[in-house]
Order: C-alpha cells, then sequence, then structure tokens
C-alpha cells in the first residue's frame, strides 16, 4: 500500500489501516484524508456545513456518502500526479477541519493552500499550526517558491489566518468565478520562500 506524507509524521495504526500523523498538540492530530475516510468525512461536513458551505463550493459538492467519496477520490488522484493533497485534523480521535493544497505545482515552484474548520476545533490555533507545516515542507522539501491563499472578501476567519501566517494581501481579482449562480471575488493572499520563518528561530 502506498502511504501518503506528512512532514515529521510519526507511524500509526487506526483501525489496522496504516496512515501517518503528525501531532498538532491539545490531543490533535494531522493525517491524510483518504476517500476511505468517506463516511466520517460527510459526518464532519454536515457538522462544519453552516461555517464552510458560504466559502467552499466542495462542502456543497459533499451530500451523501457518494458525493463525499468522490470529493476524496478527485483528491487521491491529484496526489498521485502530484497536483494537490488533502488532510484531516482530528481533535481526540473526531474530525474536525483540515487543509490541504488547492494546487501544486512543483514545475512553476508555487502552490495554493486551504483550510476549513468545524466549531468544535475553533480557538485552538489548529488550522495555523497546520497550515505551518504544510508550507514549511513546501519549501523546505519540495522547494517551491511561493504559497498562496485565495479567499473571498468577505471570509474574516480565513483572512486572519492568511496573516498568522505571515502572508501578504497581493490585490483582488474582481468577479473571478461563479458560485451559486453569483460572481464572486478572490483576494489573493502569498508568502514567498525568503520570508517564510521557521518556528522558533
Amino acid at each position: 500500500m502506498l502511504l501518503a506524507y506528512i512532514p515529521n509524521a510519526r507511524y500509526v495504526r487506526e483501525i489496522e489501516v496504516p496512515v501517518f500523523a503528525l501531532p498538532l498538540g491539545d490531543e490533535a492530530e494531522l493525517r491524510p484524508l483518504e476517500p476511505w475516510n468517506a463516511q466520517e468525512f460527510l459526518a464532519h461536513v454536515d457538522r462544519a456545513r453552516p461555517d464552510v458551505d458560504p466559502w467552499i463550493p466542495w462542502a456543497t459538492l459533499s451530500a451523501d456518502l457518494d458525493s463525499a467519496t468522490a470529493v476524496l477520490q478527485r483528491y487521491a488522484d491529484k496526489q498521485a500526479r502530484d497536483s494537490a493533497r488533502i488532510y484531516g485534523i482530528w481533535l481526540d480521535g473526531v474530525l474536525v477541519g483540515g487543509v490541504m493544497f488547492t494546487s501544486f505545482d512543483a514545475a512553476s515552484g508555487v502552490c495554493e493552500i486551504g483550510c476549513w474548520l468545524e466549531a468544535a476545533g475553533t480557538g485552538r490555533g489548529l488550522v495555523t499550526r497546520a497550515c505551518r507545516e504544510l508550507i514549511g515542507w513546501a519549501f523546505a522539501v519540495r522547494g517551491m517558491s511561493r504559497v498562496e491563499w485565495w479567499v473571498a472578501p468577505g471570509n474574516a476567519r480565513s483572512i486572519a489566518a492568511a496573516r498568522r501566517l505571515g502572508m501578504t494581501r497581493e490585490g483582488v481579482l474582481r468577479r473571478r468565478y461563479p458560485y451559486r449562480g453569483v460572481r464572486q471575488d478572490s483576494e489573493i493572499w502569498a508568502i514567498l520562500a525568503e520570508e517564510w520563518a521557521v518556528p522558533g528561530t
């Protein structure tokens, strides 16, 4: 079996399925989200829907087990092509959110990171810690030059996360994409490899 990689991870065994897990503190772990997690993922999305549905289209797309499986399968297929990745955040053994490389282009040295969280996981810094792990891996291990963060201007929590990660707001792309019949703006935030500060340095 091919195993997904998370930097600095330790090998664990859960339900006799081998996975990698990265401790985030506060009884939280970062692990790959894979198609076999679809039932748990769907239950989590149902809990998170009021908070994330306005901002993340795949929350709308994950309406039942088949569609939730399809979302995770698309990420698995993209990871196999080295073009995206998705990870979940488990708190006390319960999936409460996640982070992802929405796009990952090693040839150009540019990737986009995103996140989401249900109410039960808020206020603990879990997204910030998880994103720092992914960004650090992108720069240090994969040699990426630039990590981007795309966000709707009204998504105050996501914008605050980008600031905490040391990103710079570079501009707004007006009416960049349609969502529920309305064209939406996108703010673009980014951080460059030379701007990234490793925690503890």
